[in-house]
């Protein structure tokens, strides 16, 4: 193995520099038109084969070389690949396109960063594979140098050069083939770019045209699930759509194919997964951007955990769902994301006309039961009609359902809407012609009366309702079924009952179904509530304790009230409000100074139990 030096017949390991004044010194002009055709054949590539098809071509514009070749050297595998070769001669068919790197003299190339010569490949012993081709291929002096470039699959190449002739190179004819080398890198960039610029080019115009078909399709008023499906064939990952407008999860192609099919996944979501997913997107913040997250899921019986990106999908400042893209890796580029984020508009785009379709609907169907109920009716004609035109009879036969929420619910005013969205859902699988209204703080059902087992379709709705609300706020709700109404003018009696348990249960911090007869008297007493007499009577037991606790910020009636809970026993009392004992007799006796109040005996006990009860239930009516 021999690297010649300027002189010609001398061989050595010295590498021999291309500058340009070697070249103007050495070359004479007729080979300087051969360097001026190579630059042009080379330069007329535009992708990476062709530039090394003419690399090798233009190897060979010099008199001395007949054939030549570049090898891609596939460190993994141990051999050196021939990807182009030029041989115009094709003697034989039967070429060895690869080469063991252990006794190659490609890898020495790459490893010296130097040409290598072997002088006469029919006569080398250091190289055997090149003296076997070299004899049957007929070819002599090789030349092996490194092109200082890679190929599409980042492997770095080589350029070979053989000779019919022993040549001794002179420094000449080694600039040549440096010269060569050099415009061939360059070459080989330029084509790198090229394609990595047309790639660029083409996966723009893929995320413009899908950006134009994903608007196209949500403004022709498609569905969640065929948007979600266009999304999936757009991005590289597997996805999931939560529509919280619709509690709908809509699932792609499985993330993990290998352990688990996509129709497995898909049965997988519908049948316990998909509240995972719900209580992802409910979680995310209104604010959030895009998260990372682990997905800690158990699907088919395997334990999942995969990576995945959350993005909130929100109309109107709120969240109404979510777009999961699972394993963002680092091949997920600009234009991936260009492409997440033209899904997460028209995914919310679609998700708004839901949003705003619920709001309407819950909207118009609250202004109309709260004129229903309230019993201040201009025309009742009109009303009847108004009904009617949002498919509502009110003078057949229904039943009235009403839902509350317990004082310990948080932010009653976020999980009121949601609810309102899963009662809706519920109600039209129960019934088509079933209707819920959001009136306050109490959502109003209206059943229509099956022909037959009008009680179990109740119980079935109750049932659903009160698994779904503890799994949506993680409490029961407070469920009352009303009395059975027959015509609008029975809505107004059937409502007032339905809200005055609903304080109760409140008050009590009962929830579940209730019946009247879980409450004793209080109902009965509560709906004379209203009255002069009763408010009368509040007024004359204890209307000067709440006022001067009012007034003083004094805390007199809980005292009372405290009091009487405990049988009237001071230790016990004292123990709950933790008083000391003499504090708490002390403050029974100014009670009793400043407004007669006695306790003596069963009578007035119950008396002033019964007005704090009242006046607690006469305080937390608030019209609807």
């Amino acid at each position: 193995m021999t690297v010649a030096r300027h002189r010609p017949g001398r061989l050595c390991n010295d590498r021999v520099p291309a500058s340009s004044e070697v070249l103007l010194s050495a070359l004479d002009r007729p080979l300087s038109r051969v360097l001026r055709d190579v630059t042009s054949l080379i330069n007329s590539s535009v992708d990476l084969e062709t530039t090394l098809q003419h690399l090798v071509d233009a190897a060979c514009q010099h008199d001395a070389w007949s054939m030549a070749a570049v090898m891609s050297i596939d460190q993994a595998d141990g051999n050196a690949v021939v990807v182009t070769r030029h041989d115009p001669s094709q003697l034989t068919k039967s070429y060895r396109n690869r080469w063991t790197l252990a006794t190659s003299p490609s890898l020495i190339a790459l490893t010296r960063n130097d040409p290598v010569i072997i002088r006469d490949a029919q006569e080398s012993i250091e190289f055997p594979g090149y003296r076997e081709e070299a004899i049957q291929r007929g070819y002599r002096t090789v030349v092996v140098l490194p092109l200082g470039c890679r190929d599409m699959e980042d492997r770095a190449m080589v350029l070979s050069v053989q000779s019919r002739d022993v040549v001794d190179l002179s420094a000449a004819d080694l600039a040549f083939l440096q010269t060569i080398v050099h415009l061939g890198a360059i070459a080989v960039d330029k084509a790198h770019r090229l394609r990595a610029e047309h790639a660029a080019a083409a996966q723009l115009q893929n995320a413009l045209a899908a950006h134009s078909t994903l608007m196209h399709q949500v403004l022709s008023d498609g569905s969640v699930a065929s948007a979600a499906s266009m999304v999936e064939t757009f991005l590289p990952n597997a996805i999931v759509v939560v529509d919280l407008t619709a509690n709908l999860v809509v699932a792609g192609r499985s993330p993990k194919p290998d352990l688990i099919d996509t129709d497995r996944w898909r049965e997988e979501m519908d049948d316990c997964m998909s509240r995972q997913f719900l209580r992802l997107a409910r979680d995310i913040s209104d604010q959030a951007g895009l998260e990372m997250r682990k997905l800690y899921l158990n699907c088919g019986g395997h334990h999942l955990n995969l990576p995945a990106a959350v993005e909130p999908l929100v109309v109107d400042g709120k969240t109404v769902g979510a777009l999961i893209v699972f394993s963002l890796d680092a091949n997920f580029g600009d234009l991936d994301h260009l492409l997440l984020q033209s899904a997460r508009f028209a995914l919310s785009v679609q998700l708004m006309r839901s949003h705003l379709r619920f709001q309407t609907e819950s909207q118009t169907s609250s202004e109309l039961f709260m004129e229903i109920v309230s019993g201040n009716w201009r025309n009742v004609d009109d009303l009847t009609a108004r009904a009617r035109r949002l498919g509502i009879d009110v003078n057949a036969t229904a039943r009235l359902v009403a839902i509350g929420l317990p004082e310990t619910v948080p932010e009653k005013a976020k999980t009121i809407p949601e609810l309102h969205r899963s009662i809706m859902r519920l109600a039209g699988q129960l019934a088509p012609q079933a209707t819920a209204a959001a009136l306050g703080e109490i959502i109003l059902c209206r059943i229509p009366d099956a022909p037959r087992d009008a009680d179990t379709v109740v119980k079935t709705f109750v049932r659903k309702l009160i698994e779904e609300t503890q799994w949506l706020i993680g409490t029961k709700p407070i469920i009352v079924a009303g009395k059975t109404c027959s015509s609008i003018h029975d809505y107004p009696q059937a409502w007032l009952e339905c809200e005055r348990m609903i304080r109760l249960a409140v008050r009590f911090n009962r929830t579940g179904l209730l019946a009247p007869q879980d409450f004793g008297p209080f109902p009965l007493l509560l709906s004379a509530a209203d009255s002069k007499e009763v408010r009368s009577f509040v007024d004359i037991a204890i209307g000067a304790v709440v006022r001067h606790d009012e007034a003083h910020a004094t805390d007199y009636i809980r005292t009372l009230t405290v009091f009487l809970e405990h049988g009237c026993r001071s230790q016990a009392c004292a123990d709950a409000m933790e008083l000391h004992v003499t504090t708490l007799r002390y403050r029974l006796n100014r009670i009793q100074e400043l407004f007669g109040i006695e306790i003596d005996s069963p009578e007035r006990r119950f008396a002033l139990e019964l007005a704090i009860r009242l006046n607690e239930t006469i305080a937390r009516e608030q019209p609807v």
